[in-house]
């Protein structure tokens, strides 16, 4: 049965481009859903259709269609799909944007068209996303219809999305991985963690025992280090090296008590050790205290989730930034890398990189959009988003660490002359100095409320300026001139290459 939608039939044959609003055609947006839906339901990230519908408000005729399309466009990322579906309809494809964000993306629409159009125009925006309400292009079109007809049954100007019942979590049991190839020991060590509130699995093989940690949210591991095969070292090592499961503790339980092999425990990552034959008390007190760690920490990475969450709300607010926290901490990672930094650093400058500008939560959005320059008020609005950042951050101090120096020194020159605080010369740590580079490279080659975005060679004229003058590091400046160069080279090279 063929699917439809508002306008047409999903094989429509149709241009690339519309005429009029100069945005994608219906049937480009439509083979680029499904493309789009494929690669989604292979790596599991969200998908999120949009549609908005426009209609002349109450003093209006008609308007230019010209108009709206560039509208249209300006509210959304550089890496999302807009077109026009018929005379009033338009649909934007956000990719890997679940419904709360495209709910962000739908307010800005009517906000913006508002704006620029006044009372001449009303309008709607209904919200369907992949995988909760359609796993196909036709459903979640139709889904995204229901949303729009319900957004229109409350009024004009409004967005509806279908927000998902949030259950209550059950209360789980500790789950506790025993690793033995005994299975003696293994089912002793069971019969005492049973009572004790705890679920147990066993694995009675180094494979077994990694194939389980992956599979199942463990909350503690219990590795005995002589096994055939792979050795509990081995199985460590492996398990702290994985993303999955490094924050997991390990305790390692051997009847082995020379320094030698506390040493390779250690090296190999190990927690915490356990000598056999293990009293009952020692096993509860260990475990207890090592799984409320872990439950410590997994509370650290959900809040830091959150926070990344809210960053994406940042840049939702502001139609000049969408991309820039992504495309600043990628960049600053590479540029990291290439002046020789260690791993520490460059997990701080992807973290301060994502959360550089959090605190632009609190600048109003008028501020964020205005066309041309900031008053003096303004401006004192606009500088305080670092203190205010580095404030609601600093509740995970433990677990980003370093990453709060480069969302509250971003902005530092040199010479101390910009602020938070006016440090000066080498107050400013070199993650803060990197970032700062990379910071002001991307505003400058991207569009901004006053101004449009300029040519890279420009840009790095101007950064090289700022360098003589001492305001930011001219070796890092000389080094993502590098990095840029040869990224540019070889993408020019796969171009040549394809053709």
């Amino acid at each position: 049965m063929e699917k439809t939608f508002p306008g047409g039939n999903l094989s429509a044959p149709g241009a690339f481009r519309d005429g009029e609003s100069g945005l994608f055609s219906r049937d480009f947006y439509l083979a680029c859903l499904e493309r789009e839906l494929t690669r989604a339901a292979r790596y599991g990230d969200p998908v999120t259709v949009v549609i908005l519908e426009v209609a002349p408000g109450g003093d209006a005729g008609a308007w230019p269609m010209r108009q709206l399309g560039p509208l249209v466009r300006g509210c959304i990322r550089e890496v999302d799909l807009a077109a026009r579906f018929g005379d009033s309809l338009f649909a934007v494809l956000l990719a890997k944007a679940p419904a709360e964000l495209a709910w962000i993306v739908g307010e800005r629409l009517l906000k913006t068209l508002q704006g620029s159009l006044g009372t001449r125009f009303v309008g709607n925006v209904g919200i369907a996303s992949y995988p909760h309400d359609g796993s196909d292009a036709g459903t979640l079109l139709a889904r995204a219809t229901e949303a729009l007809s319900l957004a229109r049954a409350g009024g004009p100007n409004q967005v509806f999305w279908f927000k998902r019942e949030v259950k209550a979590p059950e209360e789980r049991k500790p789950i506790v991985l025993v690793v033995d190839d005994d299975q003696l020991n293994a089912k002793l060590f069971e019969a005492q963690l049973l009572p004790m509130g705890y679920e147990v699995i066993r694995a009675s093989s180094g494979p077994e025992a990694l194939a389980a940690a992956q599979g199942t949210e463990v909350d503690i591991v219990l590795l005995d280090v002589m096994m055939p095969g792979m050795s509990g070292y081995e199985v460590c090592r492996r398990l702290k090296s994985m993303d999955s499961t490094r924050t997991v503790p390990v305790v390692m339980v051997t009847a082995l008590e020379d320094l030698e092999s506390k040493v390779k425990g250690i090296q190999a990552g190990a927690d915490d050790f356990l000598t056999k034959p293990v009293s009952r008390e020692e096993l509860a007190a260990r475990t207890r205290s090592l799984v409320h760690m872990h439950t410590l920490s997994r509370s650290l990475v959900s809040i830091e989730n959150a926070l990344f969450s809210l960053a994406n709300a940042v840049e939702a607010k502001d139609n000049y930034t969408l991309g820039h926290t992504q495309r600043v901490a990628t960049l600053a990672v590479a540029l990291g890398g290439k002046l020789g930094l260690g791993e520490g650093d460059l997990s701080a400058l992807r973290l301060g990189g994502i959360l550089h500008d959090v605190g632009k939560i609190g600048v109003p959005e008028n501020v964020l959009n205005k066309q041309g320059a900031l008053d003096d008020e303004e401006w004192k609005l606009m500088r305080a988003h670092t203190e205010l950042g580095y404030r609601i951050c600093l509740p995970l101090v433990q677990s980003i660490g370093p990453a709060l120096d480069v969302i509250r020194h971003h902005h530092e020159k040199l010479d101390g002359s910009s602020y938070p605080d006016g440090l000066k010369g080498e107050e400013i740590s070199t993650i803060a100095r990197v970032m700062s580079v990379v910071d002001v490279y991307d505003a400058l080659v991207s569009d901004r409320p006053y101004r449009k975005a300029m040519p890279r060679e420009k840009a790095f004229a101007i950064m090289r300026q700022e360098a003589e003058a001492g305001k930011i590091d001219g070796k890092v400046v000389a080094a993502l001139e590098e990095l840029i160069a040869r990224e540019t080279k070889a993408k020019d090279d796969e171009a040549k290459g394809r053709t």
